[in-house]
């Protein structure tokens, strides 16, 4: 018990004095999980207000798989996302493998059916009342899109949080695609497996801390949005 109190007053000490190496950490962490969110969201939306506005054969199958792929397991995404950019992969001559740039492509898959089925499920909330009235005011699909999109946002917004909650802390991906190299692919997650294995408590539990305080500001940001 007192050392589990000494490491967490030594964490709030490498906290307070802004150890660089928590900086390090912290930082490329928000870079990667920032990235993979965007990039996710760039291709979910759009995606998702196209199987939301169009009807065709299969579309609850579809969905269906969307939602199976909420609790995929991150190991196995690492595995897919490994295969793709190892040596003899398609994306080999990349050199992804163990690099930033990786870990955010694999990030970006993981979250991709989060934030594509929450969309959905936003934009569905909106009435079809509102589509009605802006096709019977001579509104292209797309025009339409765009309303819905906008009727939506604030519920949008919390799909594509939901995804960012989800890309930081994950560890599976992480560790497959980034090796947990000091310096250059470490982040939060990898790093307290890490440390917590060397019996560095003190920077272990700092770095818990602070993904606490992360996923704190991404509830309380989420919680916005969801009362709007």
């Amino acid at each position: 018990m007192n050392e589990i109190l000494t490491g967490f007053l030594r964490a709030i000490e490498l906290m307070a004095s802004l150890d660089p190496e928590l900086i390090d950490i912290t930082a490329r962490t928000l870079m990667i999980s920032v990235s993979s969110t965007v990039l996710a969201s760039l291709i979910a939306v759009p995606v998702a207000a196209m199987i939301d506005l169009q009807d065709f054969r299969g579309k609850r199958a579809l969905l269906n798989i969307i939602q199976t792929l909420y609790s995929i397991p991150t190991v196995l995404v690492g595995l897919f996302v490994f295969l793709l950019i190892s040596r003899s992969g398609p994306l080999g001559p990349l050199n992804l493998l163990f690099t930033p740039a990786g870990m955010v492509l694999g990030q970006t898959i993981l979250i991709l059916p989060l934030v594509t089925g929450f969309s959905i499920t936003a934009l569905r909330s909106v009435k079809p009342e509102l589509r009605d009235l802006a096709r019977s005011l001579g509104a292209t699909e797309f025009q339409v899109m765009l309303r819905v999109l906008e009727e939506a946002r604030y519920a949008v917004m919390a799909a594509i949080i939901l995804g960012f909650g989800r890309a930081i802390s994950e560890v599976g991906v992480a560790i497959m695609l980034g090796g947990n190299i000091r310096g250059f692919t470490r982040v939060i997650t990898t790093a307290i497996s890490l440390e917590t294995s060397r019996g560095n408590l003190e920077l272990s539990i700092a770095l818990g801390i602070i993904l606490l305080i992360i996923s704190l500001a991404v509830n309380t940001v989420l919680n916005h949005f969801q009362e709007k």
